[in-house]
């Protein structure tokens, strides 16, 4: 991977902003963190940002990928990843785990922000969200694994781009994972997984691109759409949840279901996972050649963290949108169309912003082809809740990110359901759609 250069202005604000960190230390990360105080969802965030459940002995045992980070100056291979190149592959930087003793080296000119050193100086602090390293007793990296917070958690940038405060939940857009992972010197036993070889792997990880990753694939097996485009969705947000059926866009099951099923089958962590439905030989006959329907391990490292991990992430808020971010006289005519001539309220109902109870449709309901549907168990596209929409904008909207603007989206339903509604009323919809949460929809 070719390294980016580090800008200076970067550095430069770095500096600054570090000064801040003894005053900032402990405090919570800004709009839509967690409510805190509760043993069980405490511990929920303890597991979220930095539990890997024993998947290092994959990520690192297996494909090796901590010697493509570490580089051949310090062991590994290649030229190693530099924080320039980590945060152009949408790795981000928790200013809160940075201590006083950096600053002072940072504002002496000591810190070479292109040396892949400085990415295992950063490791060692558990600085890298959702990257855990592991050292050996001389200081050389053993091994990495990787936690929820990979890629349900991003930063506010208060230090600059890529470096600030945690915000859990939010979807990293900024993501590449296909490309990281496609650093990994063995990826033999993925091909082996999916039944074709080391180059088809590394032209599939390449089609994904930021923000996306395909579940679905180790399942499967289809990486591309009948359209030549990748199969790979967007990554969603994983705040806002509580009280919401179902967790994915196409509705595999709950809150708990689909973390077991991420820390077993996509993350490779230790632990029981059980569903008859990936017996499905002509659905998912890549789950089946692997016996992923069945997993057993004599060391179970998931299955008890599985309900404080669902307290904390049923407590972690939809954040509100900021100030002036969007039109509050249009998002207020917005909210009369929403659950008027607009129909959006049938299905968004709030104040959940989807469906109270079952909250599936076929989507031939919605105006779309039935592909990424017809990847899951039961063939249908959940409701999307909308609160906290303004988070994830970045990488367009739906499941692949095929509508690239909220206007978009409106367009696409006033053609589909027939709504008859003019310019002003689109904006008005979308302004109001910027808005959510909204404390006007608790009604």
């Amino acid at each position: 991977m070719k390294k980016i250069k580090f800008p200076l202005m970067i550095a430069v604000a770095l500096i600054g902003a570090l000064t801040l960190y003894s005053e900032q230390q402990g405090k919570q990360s800004g709009p839509g963190n967690d409510r805190g105080g509760n043993p069980s969802i405490e511990q929920g965030k303890t597991i979220f940002r930095q539990d890997t459940f024993g998947d290092q002995d994959f990520w690192g045992g297996t494909l090796q990928l901590h010697r493509a980070i570490e580089g051949a100056a310090h062991g590994g291979v290649g030229p190693g990843v530099s924080p320039a190149t980590a945060l152009a592959v949408g790795l981000k930087v928790d200013q809160d785990a940075l201590p006083p003793a950096l600053v002072q080296q940072i504002k002496a000119g000591k810190v070479d922000l292109n040396d892949p050193a400085v990415t295992l100086a950063l490791m060692k602090l558990n600085a890298v969200v959702g990257i855990t390293g592991f050292f050996n007793p001389d200081g050389t990296l053993k091994s990495m694994g990787i936690q929820c917070a990979f890629c349900h958690s991003t930063v506010d940038n208060a230090f600059a781009p890529g470096i600030g405060h945690r915000l859990d939940g939010w979807a990293n857009r900024d993501l590449n994972v296909g490309a990281i992972v496609g650093l990994s010197p063995n990826l033999q036993p993925v091909a082996d997984v999916l039944g074709v070889d080391v180059p088809t792997v590394k032209t599939v990880l390449s089609s994904w691109g930021p923000g996306k990753f395909d579940a679905e694939l180790f399942m499967d097996g289809k990486a591309f759409r009948p359209d030549g485009k990748t199969a790979a969705t967007l990554i969603p947000p994983a705040f806002g949840l509580a009280g919401v059926n179902l967790h994915t866009s196409t509705g595999w099951g709950s809150v708990t279901y689909w973390n077991a099923f991420v820390a077993n089958l996509e993350m490779h962590g230790k632990g029981n996972f059980f569903d008859s439905r990936l017996d499905d030989a002509a659905k998912f006959p890549v789950a089946v050649r692997n016996g992923f329907g069945h997993v057993s391990n004599p060391v179970d490292l998931i299955t008890a963290k599985l309900g404080p991990l669902q307290s904390y992430q049923l407590a972690i808020a939809a954040p509100a949108p900021p100030a002036g971010s969007f039109d509050r006289a249009a998002a207020a005519r917005g909210r009369v169309i929403f659950s008027g001539k607009g129909q959006c309220s049938s299905c968004h109902v709030p104040p959940l912003m989807t469906e109270p109870g079952w909250n599936m449709h076929l989507a031939s309901d919605v105006c779309v082809d039935d592909f990424q549907a017809s990847r899951s168990p039961d063939g249908r596209y959940r409701t999307t809740p909308l609160n906290g929409l303004w988070t994830h904008t970045k990488g367009g909207f739906y499941h692949d990110g095929r509508f690239a603007t909220l206007l978009d989206v409106v367009d696409h339903y006033d053609t589909c359901k027939n709504l008859g509604l003019n310019a002003t009323d689109k904006n008005d919809l979308v302004e109001f759609m910027k808005s959510l949460p909204n404390n006007n929809d608790r009604e």
